[in-house]
This record gives C-alpha cells, structure tokens and sequence, in this order.
C-alpha cells in the first residue's frame, strides 16, 4: 500500500517515512499545501497522511478541495492545536480521522490500519499477475506459479528492497519509471548515496524473477512488461 505524508516538519515527516516504510508500506513526502495537493490527486495512494498547518496551502483546503474533486483518499490529519472546533473543521472538509501533536507513534500507525480496514483496503490486496509471477503487494510477497493445479506455488525471497522497487514498477506497469522516481519512492529524498544503487536492485530482481520482466529504457529508465 502506498501512503502520502504531507508534513512541513521535516524531522518528523522524515521519522514518521522511516517507521511506516518499516511497517511494509511505500511511503512519499512532500513538504507544502500545494504540493500534497498536486500528489494526492494523482489518485495513486490508499491514504494521506497531512498536517494541517502548511505553507502555501493549509490542510482544511488541501482536504476540501480534494473532496470537491471527488477524490475519496482516505485522510489522516494532524496538527498541533486541539479543541472539539479544530477537531470538527477538519472533519468537516472531508477528513477519516484527526491526531493531535505530539502523539505516539504507535497510535498513529494504528490510526492507519483502522481508517485502512474501514475503507475497505485493510484486507489482502489484489494479486497482481505477471505472466508465471504473482505479487501479493498486502503481503508483499512474490510466488513463481506452477503448472498442475495441485503443485503448490513456489515463493520468491525478494530483500524488503527489492520488493520496494519491484512494486514502484509494478505501480506504474508498463510505463517508463526513472532512477530518480526509484530513488525518491525506495530510499527517500534525503538519499545521498550512489544513484547507481538502483541498478544492483534492478539486476537482483532480473536476476530472481527473470531478466525479460524488467526492459531498461536507454536515457529514461525501467518500465515492468505486462503480459499480453
């Protein structure tokens, strides 16, 4: 599952990545209003996570305008203020659920997989097909699927970041995904390693789950074939 966080302290939005990625979901950030905004009606999260005190955009009308898009994301808000009237505004335009400043992390995840449940996405995901290969992205884990029916599918040991850049890939199947667009999604923003990393994880998974799945775009980057 992939969360949004759109949180201007960087520390915490940088912690709070960390320990969700550690949870097993793929995690971006962004660190104002109006770029929440942009990312989040890209439809492509199972849920936002947006403080309500932002530059440039504040979360009420991040939240509100997504609901007057029709964009139904799941949304978690926090902020630093309390009271029942904060707490009804941003329920108000639109919100799942609100966590007041400071909170334990564990709360916080917990809050998570409760509007998850709710939603309806807190279950198995849907298994994702690739010719012999299914990847359960819930479960996150890969099998190699056999011939006979009562011959049990063989599992695929993938690290948890090879998985992680199998399943940027598998986001965006059949379209161009870009070593910078790996790097943000996989490592973070604040990554300052060598770039190439992304081709060891490349030829690691061509080399696990076969080197035709994963074409490398000269210039561009990878795209993950889908079968026909």
């Amino acid at each position: 599952m992939r969360l949004l966080i759109v949180e201007d302290e960087k520390r915490l939005a940088l912690s709070l990545a960390k320990g969700l990625t550690a949870e097993g979901y793929a995690v971006d950030v962004v660190h104002d209003g109006v770029d929440g905004l942009h990312r989040a009606s890209e439809g492509t999260y199972d849920l936002v996570i947006l403080d309500i005190m932002l530059p440039g955009m504040n979360g009420y009308r991040v939240c509100s305008t997504l609901r007057a898009a029709g964009h139904d994301v799941p949304i978690l808000m926090l902020t630093a203020k309390d009271g029942e009237y904060d707490e009804a505004e941003g329920l108000d335009t639109g919100a799942d659920d609100y966590l007041t400043k400071p909170f334990s992390y564990v709360v916080l995840v917990a809050r998570v997989k409760a509007i998850l449940r709710r939603r309806g996405n807190g279950g198995p995901s849907p298994v994702h097909v690739l010719g012999e290969l299914k990847v359960d992205t819930a479960a996150r884990r890969v099998f190699r699927t056999q011939d006979t029916a009562d011959t049990e599918d063989t599992e695929v040991a993938l690290t948890a970041k090879e998985f992680a850049v199998l399943e940027q890939l598998l986001l965006r199947a059949g379209e161009v995904v870009s070593k910078g667009d790996i790097l943000e999604h996989v490592w973070d923003f604040a990554y300052e390693g060598d770039p190439n990393i992304v081709e060891v994880y490349i030829s690691a998974l061509r080399r696990k789950l076969g080197a035709p799945l994963i074409k490398t775009v000269r210039g561009a980057g990878y795209r993950l074939e889908t079968p026909r």
